[in-house]
């Protein structure tokens, strides 16, 4: 029961209360039987329809039923009426005036008219309240929140999952001979360098100075092509 609901609920119950010449109090709690909301229209005076309002709107959402319905059984029961009235302090009473307040099928509280100046006033200004509650509740009815959807075990990915980054762009049949082809390339001629014959290694070994000369020998195409092949040199 929000602070905001008990208004709407009381502005209700005054706006009848003025029609019908019958100024009243009106106590709204919680489903707890809190307190939330009170309002004593004929203030100063009328002090003793405060605590009898306060009793009716708790005694509605203790039994959860209009406090007239209580009344009827209860009274056929010897001692229950002073019986509860000493444990709840007070907050019990059996009088017409007390309705629970229902919201999507749940009680979150409860009304207590009292002071009405003619017999069942104070039930047809508590009605008053809680028909302004229902024609709220389609705008008050908490809205369904979108349930996230899970990939079953085994399933594709959706497409978007699928589609190339565009900091990485796919590859191309061309781009991907072009690589190949370079690193041939790169891996004959590591390979030539480093099968140099035995006696251009010897000849570069015995320069003046003991320095071995880093000339590269001169493959020919058919040499390299051998090489390629895995064939002898």
């Amino acid at each position: 029961m929000s602070v905001e609901i008990a208004r709407r609920i009381a502005e209700a119950c005054k706006q009848r209360a003025r029609e019908l010449r019958s100024p009243v109090s009106i106590a709204i709690v919680d489903a707890g039987g809190h307190l939330v909301l009170f309002e004593r229209m004929m203030a100063p005076y009328g002090w003793a329809t405060a605590n009898i309002s306060i009793a009716k709107a708790t005694t509605a959402v203790m039994f959860n039923q209009p406090t007239d319905a209580v009344a009827q059984w209860g009274s056929a029961i010897p001692g229950f009426a002073s019986s509860l009235a000493a444990m709840t302090q007070g907050r019990f009473i059996m009088a017409a005036g007390g309705w629970p307040i229902r919201l999507g099928g749940a009680t979150i509280g409860g009304i207590g008219i009292s002071g009405g100046n003619a017999p069942g006033r104070d039930d047809e200004i508590a009605r008053a309240g809680l028909a302004a509650l229902e024609a709220l509740a389609p705008a008050l009815a908490p809205q369904p929140q979108p349930q996230p959807q899970f990939q079953p075990a085994g399933a594709a990915p959706p497409a978007q999952f699928l589609q190339p980054s565009l900091a990485y762009p796919a590859s191309t049949p061309s781009s991907v001979n072009a690589i190949q082809e370079l690193a041939g390339a790169a891996n004959a001629a590591d390979y030539a360098l480093h099968e140099q014959p035995a006696g251009q290694q010897a000849a570069s070994e015995n320069e003046p100075g003991g320095q071995r000369s880093e000339q590269i020998p001169q493959s020919d195409d058919a040499t390299l092509r051998k090489h390629l092949a895995g064939g002898p040199s």
